[in-house]
């Protein structure tokens, strides 16, 4: 999970050592689109923009202005394998710039030309290589990845750490750009079309029963991050033509937003009225409902039910009516114009949102006697507002100057990193540790109100062993803020070549809408570090 092998394989053991399969694919998925999902969504929004305006005839796709906007909306898409291949190889823990390059190979100008030409096969060293276009693909890249991974990790133990930072990438590459075109490459395009061709023949068969049990379930698919594993097939269809999937998804997120207007219009409670507000307008508009989601739905049971109802009903009719999205978008008012035929698309999704409003307004969100006991809120609810404080005593570093992609793009989550100058981590919260490395230079804490904060002491220290590290807690261990957590000698460790700046990062950022840093230059222990928001 980091450039560095070690990290990778002391995150990976961190929660649970019998980790299933899916569990790690399903982070693979979500960790490689996670950073590339809005400029993917913004994209496919100005595609969407350049078709409306030709369509009502104030753009002509000939002109150059369009040329300059389309190449702005494509290139993600048609560079899709080479942004792919950065965020997996880093996810894998391996050299992001490496995967870019292996992803970039595919579509260098020789072998384009090539491909449009009509060439269908060359030879390498003797055996043919089958050439395609594979800008806009999704699978190909994955497996290549994943190979990369482990051809990294093993050169990183038998290569002279002196000459790595140029020996590791040749041999790399030397490796698995040929082995992508030859072997990884049209795998990968026959698992894409595989799926495609079972999902149009599921849409063909019955359009009605796949809408809507992909209507029904996507909020639920969403809210366990298992949409990850639909959002890359939706975008590998997209490579080859329109996606119907999206579509029938489509009416969950507007069944949501009309849950969170009718329970907005029917409480009197201030803090429930104020999430339900904040949720509204980022679902109506840019299709991100987690503040409805976390804070309603899965508080609420009632209103399952109801986003089931119209979130089946609208995706049966999409699927129906052979509704399609041509450019990837997350479904909001403002993406309408990426799917067709937009008039039904339309009817789907506003039976959605008003079947959404209307079950919640009518029949009400909870039951009469029923509250939520607070101490367990965020259990149900997800998560509360709160304010993280400091750990340590030291002076104030922002994340992107930490020496640690993961950490530096905010891959493992928003926060802050503190310069220690004094050897003692105190929790910064009421909760419980839920992870404690064993090698005691790192841990995570779950707050009372739901924040997962990671203290990560030093830049690669878990060289060290656990030398020079003294945790004072277990895991599992229930602790207030301000408790001592690990004693650690600053000295020593830096004087063996070690950095001991902290990132202080809450791994579920996700679910809050704002995770705001402090603005002081140096902290004290339990000083206000962190402000999270929903």
């Amino acid at each position: 999970m980091s450039n560095h092998h070690h990290e990778n394989n002391e995150q990976k053991d961190l929660p649970d050592k019998e980790e299933s399969a899916l569990t790690k694919v399903l982070g693979v998925l979500s960790g490689s689109f996670a950073p590339i999902i809005g400029v993917l969504a913004g994209a496919g929004l100005l595609k969407a923009l350049l078709a409306v305006l030709t369509m009502v005839g104030w753009l002509s796709s000939e002109s150059g202005t369009y040329i300059v906007l389309s190449a702005a909306g494509d290139a993600v898409f048609h560079f899709l394998p080479v942004f792919l291949g950065i965020s997996i190889a880093i996810k894998l823990g391996a050299n992001g710039y490496v995967g870019g390059v292996i992803g970039a190979s595919l579509l260098t100008p020789e072998i384009v030309h090539l491909v449009e030409g009509g060439t269908r096969t060359i030879d390498f060293l003797g055996i043919p290589v089958l050439l395609a276009d594979y800008s806009s693909t999704v699978f190909p890249i994955f497996i290549a990845m994943f190979v990369y991974a482990a051809l990294d990790k093993f050169l990183k133990k038998v290569i002279y750490k002196d000459i790595q930072m140029f020996i590791n990438p040749m041999i790399s590459l030397l490796i698995l750009v040929p082995l992508t075109m030859l072997v990884f490459g049209p795998i990968g395009t026959i698992v894409g079309e595989a799926l495609g061709s079972l999902i149009s023949f599921l849409s063909d068969t019955s359009g009605m029963l796949a809408g809507a049990v992909m209507g029904s379930a996507w909020t639920f698919l969403t809210i366990a991050g298992l949409h990850w594993t639909v959002i890359p097939i939706a975008i590998a269809n997209l490579a080859t033509g329109p996606d119907p999937i999206i579509a029938m998804a489509a009416p969950a997120p507007f069944a949501q937003v009309g849950i969170g207007i009718a329970v907005f219009m029917k409480t009197r409670d201030k803090d429930l009225k104020a999430l339900a507000a904040s949720g509204i307008v980022p679902g109506g508009l840019a299709g991100t409902t987690e503040a409805i989601n976390y804070g309603i739905i899965l508080r609420y049971r009632r209103t399952m039910i109801y986003v089931i109802i119209a979130g089946a009903i609208g995706g049966a009719i999409n699927g129906a009516l052979g509704v399609q999205m041509n450019d990837f978008v997350l479904p909001s008012l403002l993406s309408i114009p990426a799917f067709s035929p937009i008039g039904q698309y339309v009817i789907g999704i506003g039976v959605a949102f008003v079947l959404g409003f209307l079950l919640t307004y009518i029949f009400g969100y909870e039951g009469k006697t029923k509250k939520v006991d607070d101490n367990y809120n965020h259990l149900i609810v997800g998560v509360k507002p709160e304010t993280i404080g400091s750990p340590l005593l030291g002076k104030v570093v922002p994340l992107s100057e930490i020496n640690d992609p993961l950490f530096a793009t905010e891959t493992v989550g928003k926060g802050i990193a503190i310069e220690p100058e004094k050897g003692e981590a105190v929790s910064p919260v009421n909760g419980v540790v839920t992870t404690l490395f064993p090698t005691g230079h790192a841990l995570g804490i779950t707050s009372d109100d739901g924040a997962e904060v990671l203290i990560f002491i030093g830049v690669d220290t878990i060289k060290l062993g656990g030398k020079y590290f003294t945790p004072h807690i277990n895991q599992g261990d229930r602790v207030k803020q301000g408790d001592l957590l690990i004693e650690f000698d600053i000295t020593k460790i830096q004087e063996a070549g070690y950095r001991t700046t902290t990132p202080v990062v809450v791994t579920n950022t996700e679910e809050y809408l704002g995770v705001k840093g402090t603005e002081s230059p140096s902290v004290n222990q339990n000083d206000d570090l962190l402000k999270l928001t929903l």
